[in-house]
């Protein structure tokens, strides 16, 4: 029990200190992108996006690599053999770089080709969409190579030093944004620019400390042929299942470019920046949570493996329902108080990514879990046979005249039968039983889902718009939630540890 409530309480440290990081990022970033999109306009930031888009394709060799990465090291501190995390550690690094120089020959050949050929981009704007690939590209690679000391960063659960990189880098990227108002220039070509400066500047931030910090990364040469070999071939399988997500978000951002042009590769891109940012705020709970995950699996104890894998997955999805409801319920005036000028569809792009973003939350502690294996073939094959659905749908769907939005229905759709396979591979893989994640996750998680919405309808239906709705039903969000997850959503357990923690925090403060 001692030991359970230690590892307790460093996530709960951790997840806080990754909370103050994430909402000031958020505030940051939110600001940042409205800057950006006055400095360029509506077109230009929907180059950037698409331009991203097909660099962010290359994402699918680089986050298998990712994934093999923070498990090894996560797995190796669990086991606790410093010579072994060694190789981990230099293999990683090597991998990476390797790993570099084949994403930048494929982003050079295939890359400026599909740009230059295939996409929507206006014929003027094409030289500074050409740059905007080059520069995302090398900002891309110093991302890339940063991976082994930022998996290095969380696997150690040392979340001050990842949240205060983390608000240097939203820093540096919001003076990039001021400085490209201030030039007549080209900004399109300036700001890509200026970001791969940033990038390296964050690239160096990890390394230093990273080297003080930790005794596997002072960069040594510990070859090891079996480590590598595995590495790689637990990438090899990641990288289905990873490639099959990045084809389902980048993938159909450049779909969205071909059919329908990069004024609404805009608004997508603006949709996704607060989704993005809420996933993250939310994602610092499994981000705290994951670490504890793999070593209980690396120690064997399953009772804490299965407990960690329901809290995680509940708890995640009701703070991602008490971020999102006020961004659903009050999503035209939010983006006109943020942006001033809303591009078209915005609002309808950020109210159906929602959709698709509690079904993905829902499974992320059970991914973490089954990675930690180590064996994921079949996991792999079998997950990414039903993920890619939705990129191929989505292609007949638009091929065939659909709606834009129809890529979040599809999206959506189809990862509710993800979700429902990986119940399966979790009993195959972990001797998980789906029985205790209906009971323990989503039984509460549709009942609150049903009653928390009824307040905040109300008030949308009963007030007009205006700042009084607004303020009123961010209010009335929050609460509702708040009450709907205590009375709702906890066990009687887990009320009775909040009490608990509230009637000690009120008696410290009258002493």
């Amino acid at each position: 029990m001692t030991s359970f409530s230690a590892d307790n309480k460093r996530i709960a440290r951790n997840t806080i200190l990754l909370y103050f990081r994430t909402i000031l990022i958020m505030l940051v970033s939110i600001y940042t992108s409205r800057v950006v999109l006055k400095a360029l306009g509506v077109e230009d930031y929907g180059i950037y996006n698409a331009v991203g888009g097909v660099i962010a394709m290359f994402s699918v060799i680089s986050g298998a690599l990712s994934n093999a990465i923070s498990r090894y090291i996560t797995f190796g501190l669990g086991k606790g053999d410093i010579n072994h995390l060694k190789k981990i550690f230099f293999t990683s690094v090597a991998i990476q770089v390797l790993i570099s120089v084949l994403i930048i020959v494929l982003a050079e050949a295939i890359g400026v080709w599909f740009l230059n050929n295939k996409m929507s981009i206006p014929s003027e704007r094409l030289y500074a969409a050409n740059w905007v690939l080059q520069f995302s590209l090398l900002a891309f690679v110093l991302n890339l190579i940063s991976i082994p000391y930022n998996a290095c960063i969380i696997a150690h659960e040392k979340m001050d030093a990842f949240a205060y990189i983390s608000i240097v880098d939203a820093m540096l990227k919001l003076a990039v944004a001021f400085l490209i108002a201030f030039f007549q220039s080209d900004r399109l070509v300036l700001f890509a620019g200026l970001n791969v400066v940033a990038a390296l500047i964050v690239r160096l931030l990890y390394g230093v400390y990273c080297k003080r910090h930790f005794e596997e990364a002072k960069f040594k040469m510990v070859y090891d042929k079996g480590v590598f070999k595995d590495m790689l071939g637990f990438a090899g399988w990641s990288f289905l299942t990873h490639g099959a997500y990045v084809f389902n978000n980048q993938g159909v951002n450049i779909l969205i470019n071909v059919f329908f042009g990069v004024t609404l590769n805009a608004a997508r891109g603006l949709a996704n920046q607060i989704e993005n940012a809420i996933m993250t705020l939310v994602g610092n709970f499994t981000t705290a949570l994951s670490p504890q995950i793999t070593k209980s699996y690396a120690v064997g104890d399953k009772e804490r493996n299965f407990y960690l894998i329901c809290k995680g997955a509940k708890f995640s999805c009701y703070l991602l329902l008490i971020f999102s409801l006020p961004f659903i319920f009050e999503t035209e005036f939010i983006l006109r108080l943020w942006l001033g000028e809303v591009p078209e569809y915005t609002a309808l792009f950020l109210r159906l990514s929602f959709l698709g973003a509690i079904v993905t939350c829902i499974g992320k502690t059970g991914t973490t879990a089954c990675m930690a294996t180590g064996d994921i073939k079949k996991y792999t094959i079998v997950l990414t046979s039903v993920g890619i659905l939705a990129f191929v749908l989505t292609l007949v769907a638009y091929h065939f005249g659909a709606p834009v939005e129809a890529c979040y229905i599809i999206f959506a759709a189809v990862y509710v039968l993800v979700e429902v396979v990986r119940l399966y591979m979790m009993k195959v893989m972990l001797g998980f039983p789906p029985s205790l994640f209906v009971k323990d996750v989503l039984y509460y998680l549709l009942r609150v889902s049903i009653v928390i919405i009824i307040a905040p309808l109300a008030v949308l239906f009963l007030m007009e718009p205006g700042l009084l709705r607004f303020v009123v039903s961010v209010l009335v969000c929050i609460s509702s939630s708040c009450a709907g997850i205590y009375f709702l959503g906890l066990t009687k357990g887990e009320q009775a540890q909040i009490k608990d923690k509230l009637n000690k925090i009120i008696a410290s403060k009258r002493i």
